[in-house]
């Protein structure tokens, strides 16, 4: 079975430095990393104590990092000069309130953000892709619903580290 969906794009252009909105953005989201994840994963008890874990590996934003790949690092050994960070982010409590409705909807959480220096005028651009409109194709109306309450914790966080709306 396949089906289309309309993926709706977010991306705010910022006036800010790219180096100022990366450093925002990081310090807003905590860092799961896998081995300590692993770890409370495996330590957790009970649903509350699972809880009270993945809490600590929340930033301020409620996201948390899995994953952060530099393209720019890699690009540079190859010639081409750009500067562009792709994190994976999300947080199983946040995602929980989706997949208790569809698992299908895992293939859309965590999230993706990438940070890309505009190098005509060194400022930052940050793009996402509106987690909501990935699973509308679900068509679970409470999945939904999690799922634009994720939407604007992302957007919160996008406009925190840019300054800019998308």
């Amino acid at each position: 079975m396949e089906s289309t969906s309309v993926v709706t794009h977010g991306e705010h252009r910022s006036k800010r430095a790219f180096d100022t909105v990366v450093a925002d953005f990081e310090a807003a989201i905590g860092i799961a990393d896998e081995a300590s994840f692993r770890a409370a994963v495996a330590a957790s008890t009970d649903a509350e104590d699972f809880e009270r874990r993945m809490r600590a590996f929340e930033g301020s934003s409620g996201f948390m990092l899995f994953i952060r790949i530099d393209h720019g690092a890699w690009l540079a050994r190859i010639g081409q000069k750009a500067r562009a960070i792709l994190y994976v982010l999300g947080n199983p409590l946040i995602a929980r309130t989706m997949l208790e409705h569809d698992l299908a909807a895992g293939l859309h959480v965590p999230v993706r953000v990438l940070i890309h220096e505009d190098p005509a005028s060194g400022t930052a651009r940050l793009t996402y892709d509106l987690p909501s409109s990935l699973m509308a194709h679900i068509g679970d109306a409470q999945l939904l619903a999690a799922a634009r309450r994720l939407d604007e914790k992302l957007t919160a966080l996008a406009e925190r580290a840019t300054g800019a709306q998308a």
